[in-house]
């Protein structure tokens, strides 16, 4: 099976929207059921690939059909959905940190291996065990021994393997981007991370105003991932004769974003793309 690897840096806000909430925040973002990390699920996915494919002209009906399917049969393209490799977070000791777990870290390795790359990072993942509550691998601050993320404080217990810091680089598109990584990201343990997955995006309040009177008509509020996570996605065909990957992967040499979720027209939703990995099995 044909398959590649995207990374997806944020370059704006994210609303991978969930539908209506009966909470506090009225548009929350889609969640994985156990885990409850923020995610775009593949169907989103595989609609704003299709809507890249239109706006390049690659609007053939014959082609998208092949690639995305309709109704009546399925495309050759196989689409995952995009899953959480880092999380910007407010630092209290610098700018801003990214921040990642053990867990994510595991699954990233996985699916990279299921892309068709050859991944070994047994060595650095024998550091990441022995993380505990409240302490981090990650670059220190001039001689602070302590990271404060929002409001918490970390024990900074040794600095990331260089295995885990190569596994993650990949992703980013940037290379500027890609050479600050080592000083800003961060390895929490598994708990602490889903602190910050759950309580630790923005919410936003927005309004519609009566065009005359500029009276509030609707108030609501939205959750939004901020500029600079990092996500990446798997593809890959359901045929080895198909071009489907081939094609798709080339409408990111034109144009390496692409936008997902909602909001586009206030600006959210771009990602930075980035192809990993192409490999068969």
């Amino acid at each position: 099976m044909n398959a590649a690897l995207l990374g997806l840096l944020a370059e704006t806000s994210i609303h991978p929207g969930a539908g209506q909430s009966a909470g506090f925040v009225d548009l929350p973002v889609a969640r994985e059921a156990a885990t409850d990390y923020p995610v775009i699920v593949g169907s989103s996915v595989k609609g704003a690939l299709r809507d890249m494919a239109r706006q390049l002209g690659k609007d053939d009906e014959q082609l998208a059909e092949q690639i995305f399917g309709k109704q009546e049969h399925a495309g050759q393209l196989l689409v995952s959905d995009a899953r959480l490799a880092m999380l910007p977070v407010r630092s209290l000791s610098s700018s801003f940190r990214w921040v990642t777990c053990p867990h994510l870290l595991e699954r990233l390795a996985r699916d990279q291996a299921r892309a068709g790359a050859s991944v070994d990072v047994a060595e650095g993942f024998a550091a990441l065990r022995k993380l505990t509550e409240n302490s981090a691998l990650g670059k220190k601050d001039a001689d602070e021994p302590f990271l404060f993320l929002e409001e918490r404080q970390f024990q900074l217990t040794g600095d990331v393997p260089a295995e885990i810091i190569a596994l993650v680089e990949g992703l980013i598109a940037h290379t500027i981007t890609r050479s600050s990584l080592k000083e800003r990201l961060v390895v929490v343990s598994d708990d602490d991370f889903a602190w910050f997955a759950r309580y630790g995006l923005a919410i936003n309040a927005r309004n519609q105003l009566d065009v005359n009177t500029k009276e509030s008509k609707n108030l609501w509020y939205e959750e939004t991932l901020p500029p600079d996570s990092l996500f990446y996605v798997v593809l890959a065909e359901r045929s080895t004769t198909s071009n489907a990957l081939e094609q798709t992967l080339s409408w990111f040499k034109a144009r390496p974003y692409v936008q997902m979720g909602g909001n586009e027209t206030v600006g959210q939703g771009w990602f930075a793309v980035k192809s990993v990995v192409k490999g068969g099995q």
